[in-house]
C-alpha cells in the first residue's frame, strides 16, 4: 500500500445529498433555492445580457462608427520577403500558390505585394493588388507586376 494508490472502502462514501426530499435531508423546504424571486421559481432559465430588470449594458452605451460590408481585406506581403524568399528558395516567379506553400498566405486570401525593403533580384511577381512604390521596384529590376 502506497500514498497514490489510497482509496476509501467501498460502500464508505455516499454520493451527493439529493435536494428538495423532505425536511429531515437537511435540503427541504427552499431546496437552497431561497425564498422568492424569479430565481426560485421553476422554468427559470437566465436570459443572455439579463441584469435583473436593470438596463442591459448593450442598451446604455451608445452605438457607433461604421463597418463596410464591401471592404476588400489584403494579406500584405513586403518585397523584402519576395527577396528573401527569391534568394534562398531560388524562385524567380512569385504567384499567390508560391506564397501559400511557403507560409506567407493562406488559401483564401488575397494577395497586396508592399514596398518595405530591398530588391536585388529580377522576379516575377503576379498578386491581387500592388502598392506605387513595389510595383516600381519590380518593374525598375527588369521584372513583372501582374495582377491576378
Amino acid at each position: 500500500m502506497q500514498l497514490n494508490n489510497l482509496k476509501p472502502a467501498s460502500g464508505a462514501t455516499k454520493s451527493q445529498k439529493r435536494i428538495g426530499r423532505g425536511q429531515g435531508s437537511g435540503r427541504g423546504g427552499t431546496s437552497t433555492r431561497g425564498h422568492k424571486g424569479a430565481k426560485s421559481r421553476s422554468g427559470y432559465s437566465r436570459k443572455v445580457g439579463f441584469e435583473g430588470g436593470q438596463q442591459p449594458i448593450q442598451r446604455r452605451l451608445p452605438k457607433f462608427g461604421f463597418k463596410n460590408p464591401n471592404r476588400v481585406e489584403y494579406k500584405a506581403v513586403n518585397i523584402g520577403l519576395l527577396q528573401a524568399l527569391s534568394t534562398t528558395k531560388g524562385i524567380s516567379d512569385i504567384t499567390p500558390d508560391v506564397l501559400v506553400e511557403n507560409g506567407l498566405a493562406s488559401k483564401t486570401e488575397l494577395i497586396k505585394i508592399l514596398g518595405s525593403g530591398e530588391l536585388s533580384d529580377k522576379i516575377n511577381v503576379t498578386a491581387h493588388a500592388f502598392s506605387a512604390s513595389a510595383k516600381e521596384a519590380i518593374e525598375g529590376k527588369g521584372g513583372t507586376a501582374t495582377i491576378a
